[in-house]
């Protein structure tokens, strides 16, 4: 299967720049994944469509301030990295721009030297590893000197850095948001719950694996980064008991999706509580957990989109695209909502 398959015509003034002043006002398509019907509606109406035999599955990982900038000690030029995943307690896998600058064994400096790094590995496509060196706390130099890594596609500024994560972050280590589940808001999440929907959290930690694009001609050729995942002892027994009662499973945004599936054995029981999952779905998959997907709209020839047409059908996909185009949907992580069925 060819990547130019995946590809549709989006016409740019709808990549969403900034975030709704509401954030259950997006619009939300649904689609019955077997016929393919759609309709239209609002987010804040997704608790109708949920039930007490549902269980709605959230990723809690928590977006880190993770492009920095520093100056290589000695030339003195720019460089701007985006932590990728942390490999140990002061090692981190990172995307570098430029890269060709960021040789094995150079030195670079953040923050007039409150933080320092050294290369210690240089790997294809702008992947550094990088040892840093500080005193304190390393997420409170973050803090400090970092800023929100938004999409490249994501040219305004984003003046409140919490409507980049979901409201109910928890565990830190994402370089990205876990974006479908920007909509949901306290009330809604409490209105879903008092119908008698089981909520359970996971934690995804996104990384360069999910939004990478596909470079390749054949879409089996693309190699996947590897990210981290864990789901607590009791979220797996409480998920399992669901899976063996018949509950459908409800799975918000794709890194959800991605973390259920790759825990999961065939015979469709999580057995595998953490790990790094490189995971590539691709029509056509069996899905092993998953019945459900809330997710937003995603880039053409993305691993995301490829992911959706294997859960939906490409034929399927491809049609509500068009239709969200038609209709003036928002795309992208800012962007409108889908709900599959």
């Amino acid at each position: 299967m060819k990547t130019k398959e995946f590809y549709f015509d989006l016409p740019e003034e709808l990549i969403a720049q900034t975030p709704l002043a509401q954030r259950d006002e997006s619009k939300l398509l649904t689609m019955d994944k077997t016929t393919g019907e759609l309709n239209h509606m609002s987010f804040k109406n997704i608790a109708n469509l949920l039930t007490k035999d549902d269980v709605l599955v959230l990723n809690d990982t928590r977006v880190i301030p993770a492009r920095i900038f520093g100056i290589k000690k000695d030339t003195k030029a720019n460089i701007e990295l985006l932590l990728l995943k942390k490999i140990s307690l002061n090692v981190w896998q990172v995307l570098a721009k430029p890269a060709k600058r960021l040789k094995i064994g150079s030195d670079i400096e953040f923050g007039d030297g409150l933080l320092k790094g050294k290369v210690l590995d240089a790997q294809d496509e702008g992947i550094r590893t990088i040892e840093f060196e500080y005193s304190g706390v390393f997420e409170d130099i973050l803090d400090q000197l970092g800023i929100m890594p938004l999409p490249p596609y994501i040219k305004e500024k984003l003046d409140d850095k919490e409507r980049y994560q979901t409201i109910y972050s928890k565990n830190s280590g994402s370089s990205a948001a876990p974006t479908a589940g920007l909509h949901f808001t306290k009330e809604l999440l409490e209105k879903i719950s008092e119908k008698g929907v089981q909520i359970e959290y996971i934690t995804l930690h996104v990384g360069l694996g999910t939004f990478r694009p596909v470079k390749s001609e054949i879409i089996t050729d693309h190699i996947m980064h590897k990210e981290f995942y864990t789901i607590d002892q009791d979220v797996l027994d409480r998920l399992n008991q669901a899976k063996s009662k018949g509950k459908r499973i409800v799975c918000v945004g794709t890194t959800s999706v991605r973390t259920l599936e790759s825990a999961s054995s065939s015979n469709g029981i999580i057995e595998k509580a953490s790990g790094w999952t490189d995971i590539f779905i691709y029509p056509p998959y069996n899905f092993r957990f998953v019945d459900s997907i809330i997710t937003n709209f995603h880039l053409p020839e993305s691993t995301l989109i490829m992911m959706i047409s294997a859960f939906a059908g490409k034929e399927n996909v491809m049609n509500a695209y068009n239709e969200a185009v038609d209709n003036k949907y928002r795309f992208f992580s800012f962007g409108d909502s889908m709900y599959i069925y």
